[in-house]
């Protein structure tokens, strides 16, 4: 996996963006309804920034900042660190390691076309993971109902 193309392990239909005018609560808002954890911040089509979760605790609540009237562009990353589609998944996540982020955007000509996150990593084991959690679950259903 660590040597596919980033291309192949992206999420786009995870990609979730706003203007940097947007507030903080709002934003949150749309990242709670597309269960994501990250949200890309676009002037026009250009990636200007990202806002994710820990943006949320570190720079909005625990500064006492008000989501209602705080904007993205306050206190997003400016400028985030991408990958070109290109790049492999191992390449994306020694990035994520070495500079303590966990999503990265996947940007073509400066526009974003999918993101990654360390959680990538996990997909495949979680898959087979939930897998059998489902299998066991329909076993013990059925020892439960003899």
């Amino acid at each position: 996996m660590l040597s596919e193309p980033v291309r192949n392990v992206m999420e786009p239909r995870r990609l979730l963006v706003a203007a940097p005018d947007t507030s903080v609560g709002t934003a949150a808002k749309m990242m709670a309804a597309h269960k994501v954890g990250a949200i890309m911040v676009l002037d026009g089509t250009r990636l200007i920034g990202i806002f994710t979760e820990r943006d949320a605790v570190f720079r909005v609540i625990a500064a006492g900042r008000d989501v209602h009237t705080t904007r993205l562009a306050d206190v997003m990353t400016k400028s985030p660190v991408s990958v070109a589609p290109n790049e492999t998944f191992g390449y994306a996540l020694l990035l994520m390691h070495e500079n303590g982020f966990r999503h990265v955007p996947v940007v073509v000509d400066g526009e974003p076309i999918g993101i990654v996150s360390a959680r990538s990593a996990l997909d495949p084991d979680l898959e087979e993971f939930e897998s059998e959690a489902r299998r066991r679950k329909a076993i013990r259903r059925g020892a439960a109902q003899q």
